[in-house]
């Protein structure tokens, strides 16, 4: 069998040549629309993020802020989950005192630590309501990505004030520039022969609590 070889430059020029010819009579470079849609609505967001959170076999509760700290407790009581971690700024008032809490403090939690521990409690930055996406970037109340990637079991706070409807509208509010993890459900796969697995790449377990 002939052994096949780097076409030259000059063929690689004259490619590029006949390329820009036949384009020639063609309009030049397209402008893509950046006006997204970021105005949509929806009778009750926090309904929809609820129902579309627990189309992907996740656990949702809604509660009022008051209740907030007694459905965290029971969560956690419920699960069984006695060693949890957190990120440092966590709310006092989240923290249920049966619970043995590892904040992570100067991010000093390892890798084995983490994957040995119950779970995790943080709050996110946006959660989008038409697609039951939690949207965490290493803000407040959600300490690095490694926290909630490591775990089986992820319990997350969201308030009314930071459901929006839509991905154009979660985008809007967002920081390109910082880490971002979008979370849909608990992590899954299908890649072998499309049976789905859950845990692979991040907590078997989602709860999620909407505060409103």
């Amino acid at each position: 069998m002939a052994e096949a070889t780097e076409p030259s430059a000059t063929a690689k020029a004259a490619v590029l040549g006949r390329i820009r010819a036949a384009l020639a009579d063609r309009p030049g470079p397209v402008t893509v629309p950046r006006d997204y849609d970021r105005t949509r609505s929806t009778a009750d967001p926090l309904a929809l993020l609820a129902e579309r959170v627990e189309d992907y076999r996740a656990t949702v509760h809604r509660v009022d802020a008051a209740e907030l700290p007694d459905r965290i407790a029971s969560s956690l009581a419920a699960r069984g989950a006695r060693r949890m971690a957190a990120p440092v700024d966590l709310p006092t008032t989240w923290l249920a005192p049966e619970v043995t809490w590892r904040l992570d403090t100067d991010q000093a939690l390892t890798i084995d630590e983490l994957d040995g521990i119950d779970g995790v409690l943080t709050g996110c930055a946006v959660a989008i309501a038409e697609t039951g996406t939690l949207v965490l970037d290493a803000g407040a109340a959600q300490g690095r990505r490694l926290l909630t990637l490591l775990p089986d079991y992820h319990l997350c706070v969201v308030r009314a004030d930071q459901v929006a409807v839509s991905l154009p509208e979660a985008l809007a509010r967002l920081d390109g520039t910082r880490p971002l993890t979008f979370v849909s459900g608990p992590s899954a796969t299908s890649d072998i022969e499309l049976n789905r697995v859950e845990g692979v790449h991040g907590p078997r377990t989602l709860e999620v609590v909407i505060v409103g």
